[in-house]
């Protein structure tokens, strides 16, 4: 069963062909995408008793999409290895991430007991973004913060980073993580490793 403190937004990475959004949906405020993300894991979690980790990652799928800057999350998690990398060597990388992404959530988000997301409220944050904080309470009044860092590209409102508690990026956790791997393993050795891990994600 998920527990609060185990939830780990992640990482999660860009399809390689962005599904076009409704015009109504475009014209979504940040606070409005975060809150239509939640009613999907609200979703995803009530029925986790008769679905397994595989049909939780295809029905979370489309919401990651829609609600996630994921090529921006892997750009910046990818520094100057991702600048320097040529468009397979992206597509690939950016596949594998937005899998791990998916696959994190699906096996996080794996039952229900009562909680809810409540949110907060929003207000302008650094370099032209806005910052949605949300909690997510579980059944016994316990509760963890959630700011959704939101950043618009091409008139769209997506997320681009979490902050746990309020206070932990997640970006800057995988910055850190990734970039140790990419200055020994390169790109490649990213890749190979953010599929293993979804996989084993996957075969819970």
């Amino acid at each position: 069963m998920m527990r609060v403190c185990r939830i780990v937004p992640l990482v999660m990475a860009v399809m390689l062909s962005w599904p076009l959004m409704a015009a109504s949906q475009a014209a979504s405020g940040p606070a409005t995408i975060v809150g239509e993300f939640h009613d999907q894991l609200l979703a995803v979690m009530k029925r986790a008793e008769t679905e397994d980790v595989q049909q939780r990652f295809d029905t979370l799928s489309p919401a990651i999409d829609k609600a996630f800057d994921l090529e921006r999350m892997i750009r910046v998690a990818g520094g100057s290895q991702w600048e320097s990398a040529d468009p397979a060597q992206r597509a690939t990388l950016l596949k594998a991430f937005r899998r791990l992404s998916i696959a994190t959530y699906a096996s996080q988000f794996n039952g229900y007991s009562g909680e809810r997301f409540e949110m907060v409220g929003d207000r302008p944050g650094p370099q032209d973004t806005v910052l949605v904080q949300t909690r997510i309470v579980g059944a016994e009044d316990t509760d963890a913060g959630l700011t959704y860092v939101m950043k618009e590209t091409d008139s769209r409102w997506l997320i681009a980073d979490i902050l746990l508690d309020n206070s932990v990026s997640q970006l800057a956790v995988r910055r850190s993580e990734y970039r140790r791997i990419l200055a020994d393993s390169g790109i490649d050795g990213l890749v190979a490793t953010l599929n293993r891990k979804a996989d084993e994600l996957l075969a819970k």
